[in-house]
């Protein structure tokens, strides 16, 4: 069993910055390929980036490649989406999601566990 839990979330205007952390339990962490979704008001789910659990190989969408990074450090059970130049379209709840076993970690269905997200708003 898998928890995660995510911080960093706020308000800040558009071409602004945001760290998002999300801190996992369990001993295996190294193990999952961790992911970034998010989810803007009456929209679906979609794919933001994530960081396989070989390390060294991400993949990010199309929309915030250049903008944002996922990171990840298994010392402390934690990856991170540094976001920047944040656009009024990165608004949404962003949630963080962890996975054993193989990808395609664009995927969301990959993922066994899923943290409660946390609010990034980005005003104009």
């Amino acid at each position: 069993q898998v928890q995660l839990v995510e911080s960093g979330g706020g308000l800040v205007q558009a071409g602004g910055s945001l760290r998002l952390s999300c801190a996992a339990s369990g001993r295996t962490f190294s193990s999952y390929a961790m992911g970034w979704f998010r989810q803007a008001p009456g929209k679906e789910r979609e794919f933001v980036a994530a960081d396989s659990w070989s390390g060294g190989s991400t993949d990010y969408a199309d929309s915030v490649k250049g903008r944002f990074t996922i990171s990840r450090d298994n010392a402390k059970n934690t990856v991170y989406l540094q976001m920047n130049s944040l656009k009024p379209e990165d608004t949404a709840v962003y949630y963080c999601a962890a996975g054993y076993g193989l990808g395609p970690w664009a995927l969301g269905g990959r993922y066994d566990y899923w943290g409660q997200g946390t609010q990034v708003t980005v005003s104009s």
